[in-house]
């Protein structure tokens, strides 16, 4: 019979997760009036994850760059904008962490940044719509406990596979005599 014992580990660990959905809209001026657009793509997402307070910040940036034909369209150009961006998070910590010590935030992206709407305004410019989705995890120090046990396992018997006989005949087979 054994008792068991308890041991507290620090270890680091995910200790927050949480992730959010955003969607922006955006306008860039263009050189010639739109007649149509031909297409809208993000290129270049770039991102950083830091603490800030009780919060996760997440500053990053992408470029978007949307075609367009203009003069009837007979003539097509693209026009390009990079597109800085802070985002906050409140993400939920685990139970019994501590967000004051030494933390990692790791941001992931869950939807790459697109262009899910595109609209060619009066003055000739071009609004537009990006979604994202970005995900954060806090991986700090955090306690486990484990259990232990007190009693070691006793140890196994190895018999080896030679017997009495097997020894009896190399007695009786060495030659003393030899060298």
């Amino acid at each position: 019979m054994y008792m068991a014992s308890f041991k507290e580990i620090v270890t680091k660990a995910i200790i927050g997760k949480g992730k959010k959905y955003f969607k922006n809209n955006y306008t860039i001026s263009t050189t010639d009036k739109p007649t149509t657009v031909l297409g809208c793509w993000v290129i270049n997402h770039k991102f950083k994850g830091y603490k800030t307070g009780d919060k996760i910040g997440v500053d990053g940036s992408y470029d978007v760059n949307i075609w367009y034909s203009y003069d009837n369209d007979s003539k097509t150009t693209v026009v390009n904008q990079k597109i800085d961006y802070n985002e906050l998070f409140n993400v939920k910590i685990k139970e019994n962490a501590d967000l004051t010590g030494d933390t990692d935030i790791i941001v992931r992206t869950l939807k790459q940044p697109s262009c899910s709407g595109v609209n060619i305004e009066n003055d000739g410019s071009i609004s537009f719509d990006i979604e994202k989705e970005l995900g954060v995890e806090i991986v700090g120090e955090t306690k486990m406990k484990i259990s232990i046990e007190d009693d070691e396992e006793p140890w196994d018997e190895i018999d080896d596979d030679v017997d009495e006989e097997v020894l009896n005949e190399i007695d009786e087979n060495v030659d003393e005599k030899y060298i």
